[in-house]
């Protein structure tokens, strides 16, 4: 039994050696990959068999902007990367897994039609050259009403009410009586006796139709030589009463409104167009619009007349536009959403709305460089067309843009940080404006005298200087020696 104990005994101490011996071989292996990777920045590595690639310079890509000369740690305590001559024009990569996970979508810059269009919101009004107000002129009574209801369609030249009017009757009898009296003397030898007579029936014929009585029931009264006790009023055109303001029986004065009809076959529409989108919005415009009451349903008109003046209030414009209104569908103070197309038709280079990051002094886009490579790209855009906008410059034609850069925006710290800090190359822009970066120090590689600690095999320490080193707002403070506890 103690010899078989002996001799676990032996075999333990046998391969916790072995495995001392290769442990301690790794960390001298390590400390000879340190001091081979120590080589001058601007040196050639071999990144392919047929080219050599150059290292610009070392970073930490938990770091955004830190910089350092050669290989080592960064003030995190981790190893640097390098940054070849190939991969200086900024951006980041991300790997295949990355993408799939965060969804990342991609779409080509193309050549398409562009229209510059305004929308605004507006409401649907009476055309007011297709509105009448039917009133009376004389004094009387109403002894019928053809139309009794607001809202009833009525055609050119349909009844409205019969009114009694003694003045109306007595004009009635005056002509009458001119009538007779033309007659009587029309062969009188004396021409000047029948011109009189056929000047006062024109006369007595005139205040009836000032009056609005019909010709046709002139032509009536005259030839069955009769007074009509009332007399009737006719619509003025096709429409429907909008307004009705008597009853059968009512006395009515002379400037009293009865019935107010308009012509719905065409409307207009109302629309208040900030007064920084006017430009380019003219007469004649094309026009779509949409109604809540007919979804998926657009309705085409033009701009009519832009009004000479601007509401204080709301600091828009009116832009009246005109629409065919055959089946009745638009119907006065619907609420209207319109596009106003307010320039030509043109072809330029497109990219997609959701691509383009705005900014108060300049617009960005990422562009996908292949190879999982994504990088910022200012660019400058014209017109906004269906949910494309003109790439005026920055682009061109084929060329991959990130329509879904949510992934961007929480790396290292946001988006529009990190493309600040690429698009300055790190140091504050010229105008020192609100998108002026701070420089972030640069970490040079020294090779300290003090001897690497080591914790379980683990380099700790490294050969950056971590000194009082600012990283966005965060300093590290190299109090002393670094340890690692984590093996302890």
């Amino acid at each position: 039994m103690n010899t078989d104990y002996r001799k676990r005994f032996w075999l333990t101490v046998a391969v916790v050696a072995a495995l001392g011996g290769l442990w301690a071989a790794r960390g001298w292996l390590d400390n000879v990959a340190i001091k081979k990777m120590a080589v001058p920045p601007q040196s050639a590595v071999k990144g392919a068999p047929d080219r050599e690639r150059k290292i610009l310079y070392w970073t930490d890509t938990m770091i955004p902007g830190y910089r350092a000369e050669g290989p080592g740690k960064s003030p995190m305590g981790m190893d640097l990367t390098p940054v070849y001559e190939d991969e200086a024009e900024g951006g980041v990569k991300i790997n295949a897994a990355t993408e799939q996970s965060m969804g990342v979508r991609i779409a080509p810059v193309e050549t398409r039609v562009l229209s510059r269009a305004v929308r605004a919101a507006g409401s649907v009004a009476y055309d007011e050259t297709r509105v009448a107000n039917i009133q009376s002129k004389t004094a009387g009574w109403i002894e019928h009403l053809y139309v009794n209801s607001t809202g009833q369609r009525v055609k050119k030249g349909d009844y409205l009410l019969e009114i009694y009017s003694p003045d109306l009757v007595a004009t009635e009898e005056e002509f009458l009586l001119a009538a007779r009296n033309r007659d009587a003397i029309k062969g009188s030898p004396a021409a000047e006796v029948a011109k009189r007579g056929q000047e006062m029936y024109e006369a007595a014929k005139k205040r009836l139709e000032y009056l609005d009585v019909p010709g046709h029931q002139i032509h009536d009264m005259e030839m069955k030589k009769q007074v009509f006790k009332t007399l009737h009023i006719h619509s003025p055109f096709d429409g429907v009463v909008v307004q009705k303001m008597v009853t059968e029986g009512m006395q009515v004065s002379p400037g009293m409104t009865l019935y107010t009809v308009a012509d719905l076959s065409k409307v207009w529409v109302l629309a208040e167009v900030y007064e920084y989108e006017l430009h380019g919005v003219h007469n004649g415009a094309p026009v779509k619009m949409t109604l809540e009451a007919y979804p998926g349903k657009t309705f085409n008109g033009a701009v009519t007349y832009i009004y000479p003046f601007l509401e204080k209030e709301t600091r828009t414009v009116k832009v009246r536009i005109e629409f065919d209104n055959p089946r009745g569908e638009l119907k006065p103070d619907m609420y209207a959403r319109v596009e106003i197309l307010a320039g030509a038709e043109r072809k330029g280079l497109a990219v997609p709305k959701e691509a383009v990051i705005r900014g108060g002094k300049r617009d960005m886009v990422i562009v996908a460089s292949g190879g999982s490579r994504y990088a910022p790209r200012q660019v400058k855009l014209g017109i906004e067309s269906e949910g494309y906008f003109e790439a005026l410059e920055g682009l061109t034609e084929g060329e991959k843009v990130v329509t879904s850069a949510q992934f961007l925006i929480d790396s290292e710290s946001s988006l529009k940080e990190a493309a600040q800090k690429m698009l300055a190359g790190d140091q504050p822009s010229a105008d020192g404006g609100e998108h002026a970066v701070s420089a972030v120090p640069k970490a040079k590689a020294k090779k300290k005298s003090a001897p690497t600690h080591e914790t379980s095999g683990h380099i700790a320490g490294g050969d950056a200087d971590m000194k009082d080193m600012d990283m966005g707002g965060m300093k590290m403070d190299d109090g002393g020696p670094h340890h690692n506890h984590g093996g302890h």
